[in-house]
């Protein structure tokens, strides 16, 4: 019965996030390290740095990865499934829910403003994920090239973001591994 009911604690977990999470993966980043690390202690805060480096790094959307990597380690497989459900299904309800009827409040002047509020606290949201997993991160000079040659490729020079995560990990692996062969570590 126990691991029934945390199968259950984490379905209902995902579905929250799910639910009352506007903007997307990184919107939800900090809601899913507040619920799996902060409040059940499924991971700590340093498995969801790694959890999102390898949601952003594999095929499909960073929240549905990152809800089945919390989910797989909170109660493996099955757990993975339940978060992995309970974070589409609120989307997939609501989506097939207004679909029919979105035309008509499409022009509506209410709903117009009401999704620029909803952006901006999205923007809030990102830079409040950014801001935390920034403070967690080693911070030294290979780290900060790292940074601002990852973000000048992807936001200016448009280089598919698979392969700036590909070079940005050989950049990693090659240089902490020469700096800790020189045991600066």
């Amino acid at each position: 019965m126990k691991k029934a009911s945390l199968l259950w604690q984490v379905f209902l977990t995902f579905f929250k996030i799910g639910a009352f999470t506007f903007g997307g993966g990184y919107a939800m980043v900090p809601l899913i390290q507040r619920e799996a690390s902060e409040k059940h202690g499924w991971v700590s805060d340093e498995d969801i740095l790694d959890i999102v480096a390898i949601a952003e790094s594999t095929p499909g959307p960073i929240a549905i990865n990152s809800a089945t990597f919390v989910g797989y380690r909170a109660c493996g497989i099955p757990g993975s499934v339940c978060a992995t459900l309970g974070v589409v299904l609120p989307s997939f309800l609501i989506i097939l829910t207004i679909s029919g009827i979105l035309r008509e409040f499409q022009e509506n002047v209410y709903v117009q403003y009401a999704f620029r509020g909803i952006r901006c606290g999205v923007l809030a949201l990102i830079l409040k994920a950014m801001w935390g997993m920034y403070k967690k991160c080693k911070k030294n000079i290979p780290a900060y090239i790292v940074m601002v040659a990852a973000f000048v490729l992807v936001a200016f020079v448009k280089v598919p973001v698979f392969w700036v995560i590909a070079g940005c990990a050989v950049f990693g692996i090659v240089t902490f591994y020469a700096m800790e062969k020189e045991g600066k570590k």
